[in-house]
């Protein structure tokens, strides 16, 4: 029998850094509580690091005595290079992508203006002023609806909004201006969502999501029920390949690495379109890359395992 490898951080402690400054920190916590459990019960020297306002993050990870930075954050200062900078500072490996890779595609507008560059379909998008003079609804009047109006950086569809008639453009847009960067208008793509779970390099698989609303948003992503998850996607077999090459290329032109899930619509015709890269996706009892893991046998705590190995 062939002997298992060992792991390359065997022995070593692990920071799950958790909770964050951001608008995702419930999130967080609940991802952050997940992989603790699951580093817990294979055996590993796991502590977890709740960052709230008023604890020094680099402190609290060089006190830990960790050997290894399990980021389990999400959303600013987390997901955006901050903290990739901070471990790559204080020569502590990290999970999930480096510092460029992560300050990009947590940037809307940085990440479509790569995805054109490189040929990837991206929705049709506009940035809008970072101050509203009155002329936002001029300058959309001739834009079709339905659209999507979103901050440029933030995750987990927070302060992103479907806006169907006139009237809803202003609230969105005031809703999307209290969260982080500028705010991006885009084409609402009809169809499906389909989401693309990557693990060094390397497409694991693709879920297909039809949440009850017309939109997957925050509530149907962490508090509903009845979102259903489909594994494999119930789309033909041409359209899932080319949305999974359209991911890795994606993950590749912004130069991530470890695990992340792109997110892309697939039009009624079958077109596919990408719509942004999550580097650090979400590891709750709800979320979508462990439910592809899954899927093709890699259980919950292999997964955690497998997300450790490729800190750097």
């Amino acid at each position: 029998m062939a002997e298992i490898p060992k792991h390359r951080f065997a022995g070593a402690r692990v920071a799950v850094v958790m909770g964050g400054l951001s608008a995702e920190r419930e999130v967080s916590l609940k991802t952050g509580a997940g992989v603790l459990a699951a580093l817990l019960e294979r055996g590993w020297d796991a502590v977890a690091i709740d960052w709230v306002p008023s604890l020094s993050i680099g402190r609290a990870i060089e006190d830990s005595g960790c050997a290894v930075v399990w980021n389990a954050l999400h959303g600013t200062d987390g997901e955006d290079g901050a903290l990739q900078g901070l471990c790559q500072c204080l020569r502590i490996p990290c999970t999930g992508s480096g510092v460029l890779a992560s300050a990009l595609a947590m940037d809307k507008v940085m990440s479509k203006r790569i995805f054109e560059s490189c040929g990837l379909p991206t929705p049709r998008w506009a940035l809008l002023p970072h101050v509203d003079d009155g002329g936002d609804a001029r300058a959309l009047a001739d834009w079709p609806l339905p659209l999507i109006v979103k901050p440029a950086n933030e995750g987990s569809s927070v302060g992103v909004s479907l806006v169907e008639t006139r009237a809803q453009l202003a609230p969105a847009i005031a809703l999307a201006r209290q969260f982080h960067g500028q705010v991006i208008v885009e084409d609402y793509i009809a169809g499906t969502e389909v989401f693309v779970g990557i693990l060094d390099g390397e497409v694991l698989g693709s879920v297909e999501v039809r949440p009850a609303t017309k939109f997957y948003d925050y509530e149907a992503k962490y508090k509903r029920t009845d979102t259903q998850y489909l594994i494999p996607a119930q789309l033909p077999a041409d359209v899932i390949a080319r949305a999974e090459d359209y991911a890795r290329r994606a993950y590749l032109a912004l130069g991530c690495s470890g695990h992340a899930r792109p997110d892309l619509r697939i039009a009624l015709d079958g077109a596919a379109f990408i719509l942004e890269v999550n580097t650090l996706p979400g590891m709750t009892g709800t979320s979508l890359l462990p439910k592809i893991a899954k899927s093709i046998g890699v259980d919950y705590p292999t997964l955690c395992e497998r997300i450790l190995s490729s800190a750097s």
